[in-house]
């Protein structure tokens, strides 16, 4: 597939991964603008999801892995919400699987569109507390339901799945933005893994497209990921709302007319 692409789409796919990778490890969200890139280039939904899986492994390790060194993240403290994420997954990888390639075309555009509607008009909740809430049963309840239900949502769809993550966890568990950024990063590697795995299982994935468009977020991943631990994420929302309305509208233009 990739040797059909001409250079300057080519290009143009790198740039946009390179966005998406920096966008992601701000704010969330980068596979916004990487579904429909890929979508834009012919792909069908099932191999357009696939591969933005591959290339979304990349960017998501890289990110977990400058927030983790940075002490903003504690892998056995969310233990749970690994594996229910893992679970939730796996889960909607599978069912994506059963969708028609034509029913899934038109409702990826629908699903873009609310999740950029959503980050338009949900408020940004104040960075408060800095410390990790205490362990309790409905916190173990709060981790299960909110792992199962948004890596259930990123195997099924993706797009959005690392704002999800941040401000749910901003609001559930109370935490700073930063905090919740790097939960959000390691949540959305385990379930981009996964998924992966499950995909390449099935056969839906282009290597060469993923691989090509991974170094590209891994590298946009790693500025985003310092950028924000040195500046915070406020500065990135404008751009990214503009830019993923302008995606899905031309998404759900091509899909539906």
């Amino acid at each position: 597939m990739i040797e059909m692409i001409e250079p300057s789409t080519l290009l143009i796919l790198g740039a946009v991964a390179l966005a998406a990778g920096f966008i992601d490890a701000v704010a969330g969200g980068g596979g916004m603008l990487t579904v429909p890139a890929l979508l834009s280039l012919g792909l069908p939904p099932h191999i357009a999801l696939g591969t933005n899986k591959l290339a979304a492994s990349f960017a998501s390790a890289t990110a977990a892995w400058a927030y983790y060194k940075k002490n903003l993240f504690s892998p056995r403290f969310w233990i749970a919400s690994f594996i229910a994420t893992l679970i939730g997954a796996i889960t909607g990888t599978l069912i994506v699987n059963l969708i028609s390639s034509d029913g899934l075309e038109k409702a990826l555009p629908l699903v873009i569109f609310a999740v950029a509607i959503y980050t338009i008009w949900h408020p940004q909740p104040k960075d408060e507390h800095q410390t990790l809430p205490a362990v309790t049963p409905k916190f173990k309840g709060k981790q299960w339901l909110q792992g199962t239900s948004i890596g259930f949502y990123d195997g099924i769809a993706g797009p959005g799945t690392g704002a999800f993550w941040t401000v749910s966890s901003m609001i559930l568990y109370r935490l700073d933005m930063l905090r919740a950024c790097g939960l959000a990063k390691a949540m959305n590697f385990t379930s981009n893994i996964t998924s992966l795995l499950t995909f390449i299982i099935l056969g839906q994935v282009n290597f060469a497209l993923g691989l090509t468009m991974g170094v590209c977020l891994m590298l946009g991943a790693y500025i985003g990921a310092h950028s924000a631990i040195r500046f915070g994420a406020k500065f990135i929302r404008p751009v990214f709302v503009t830019v993923v309305l302008l995606l899905a509208i031309k998404l759900a233009w091509q899909a539906w007319f």
